[in-house]
């Protein structure tokens, strides 16, 4: 085998740090891009943030500030006063106090706070600081709390022996999230009976008695026992109460197809009895532990606002959503200083990315608002009538108006959200297939969606429209849509089939 040297011309495609990074910035969501722009200045000593900026901002959003005007004019009274009653008097009017409501004399085990309460922010006596716990409600009263935490928190009230205790322990975790015991009671015995000497009938009796716990009807093995549970809590003089209780114990099936004529004719009843037996059934919760839920609020911060001014429809970024940086001037100037040594490289190459960091900021909010302005173009419709107005809308559409590869557009629409009049929407939201119409025109997907729901909330409820009842609606509107696709439009909005929609009430 004999070795030579070869020469070869080749195109190669490569990405550039620079490029890399300006698309990573492009597809995080403002949660993840503000996280990023955190880290940024903690680890790149060029950038800092811009408080001249925040400054002019503060500045004009305290124009027209009526308390403000309101220190200010107290400040200015108390200025003619000598400088040790000025102390004073500042205090008594800092202080929300009242001259007639003071008392002679203190109790012993009383404090000066106990008495008076001051407001005023910043206040040494602010003890209660009750503007704070205004701003604070939320993140005091976050704390989530399971199912099985508050049944374990009324286990705790409630007087038991040691051995009961352990097995309602046992039981309560044995319920998930909706009150169901998914363990049975023969399971959960042979799991104790090493350490307690007990019966089964002791652990179906403990159980009873988690079943009457909050949230009512938690602890049960089957619908039917769910529903006995909490009807035993309603009043037995209601009329339809005991109608009610013979359709759980024989019924549920035929009740769960809405087969109304059959329970009727089988508990020979009229209509109007079964529609006051029926209003009790719905008034139940066939899964009582949902309404003890982990309450994690997910928030969702606009990327872009979108609102109208004469007429014309306005977009405009989220000036929250980035914080203003900027390269340290200071830093800067030391670039070059240094001569040749690692403490000057170090310098400039911090001071190169962090300009690549804030080119690639930039870029990003000019990408966003072009698309965001393209979108709402287009969508015009959507924007003054609503969801039936909505255009059909595909990446290529916005990718060719703004000269971008669809890639980009869908990076720059994913996790993106634009606050308009109409509510808060994902832009991917405003993306959807087309479907042909009788003149030769295309309808959006959304929009038909948006039919249905209508037609839906406005058929009778005891003669539920069918699909193809609703795929004839819309032919006559001269949209053509099969009865298949109706079918996948209504499940995608939850709604249920003709036979489970029909009601008596």
């Amino acid at each position: 085998m004999k070795l030579s040297l070869q020469l070869k011309l080749g195109q190669q495609l490569t990405m550039t740090p620079q490029l890399q990074q300006a698309i990573r910035l492009l597809q995080l969501s403002t949660l993840d891009l503000q996280q990023e722009i955190q880290e940024a200045l903690e680890t790149n000593p060029m950038l800092e943030m811009d408080e001249s900026a925040s400054e002019n901002d503060n500045a004009e959003n305290n124009q027209g500030d009526t308390q403000q005007d309101e220190l200010i004019a107290k400040s200015e009274q108390s200025t003619e006063r000598s400088d040790s009653e000025n102390d004073e008097f500042q205090e008594l009017q800092n202080s929300d106090w009242n001259e007639n409501e003071i008392p002679d004399e203190l109790a012993v085990d009383s404090s000066w706070d106990d008495i008076y309460i001051n407001t005023t922010p910043g206040s040494s006596y602010n003890s209660t600081n009750q503007a704070g716990e205004d701003s604070d409600f939320e993140s005091r009263n976050s704390a989530v709390e399971s199912l099985q935490d508050h049944l374990n928190w009324q286990l705790n009230l409630t007087p038991m022996s040691d051995s009961d205790r352990l097995i309602a322990m046992a039981i309560i975790d044995s319920i998930d999230p909706n009150g169901l015991l998914t363990s049975s009671i023969s399971s959960i015995h042979a799991g104790l009976i090493r350490e307690l000497d007990i019966e089964e009938d002791e652990v179906l009796a403990v159980l009873h008695r988690i079943q009457q716990f909050d949230p009512v009807g938690v602890g049960y093995r089957d619908l039917n026992e769910c529903l006995r549970l909490q009807l035993a809590h309603c009043d037995p003089e209601s009329p339809g109460y005991h109608l009610a209780g013979k359709i759980i114990d024989n019924f549920l099936p035929q009740l769960a197809t809405r087969d109304y004529k059959l329970i009727m004719k089988r508990l020979r009843v009229k209509e109007e009895e079964l529609k006051a037996a029926l209003q009790i059934i719905l008034s139940l919760n066939p899964k009582p532990g949902s309404e003890i839920t982990l309450s994690d609020t997910q928030y969702v911060v606009p990327d872009v606002f979108v609102t109208k001014e004469k007429g014309r429809w306005k977009v405009e970024l989220n000036p929250d959503t980035t914080p203003s940086i900027r390269v340290n001037p200071d830093y800067a100037a030391l670039v070059g200083r240094g001569g040749s040594g690692s403490d000057n490289a170090y310098l400039k190459d911090s001071l190169q990315e962090a300009r690549w960091f804030l080119k690639s900021l930039q870029s990003r909010n000019e990408t966003l608002l072009k698309v965001a302005r393209n979108i709402v173009d287009h969508q015009r419709g959507f924007f003054d009538y609503g969801d039936e107005a909505m255009k059909p809308l595909v990446l290529h559409d916005i990718a060719e108006a703004v000269g971008m590869h669809e890639s980009t557009i869908s990076r720059v629409t994913t996790q993106k959200y634009m606050h308009t009049p109409r509510g808060i929407y994902e832009l991917k939201y405003f993306f959807s297939s087309h479907v042909a119409t009788h003149e030769g025109g295309e309808c959006s997907s959304t929009a038909i969606r948006a039919l249905i729901k209508k037609l839906v909330a406005s058929e009778n409820p005891q003669k539920p429209l069918s699909d193809s009842k609703i795929t004839s609606l819309l032919g006559e509107q001269g949209i053509n849509i099969a009865r298949r696709t109706i079918a996948k439009y209504r499940e995608s909005l939850s709604i249920s089939p003709s036979n489970e929609r029909k009601r008596l009430l």
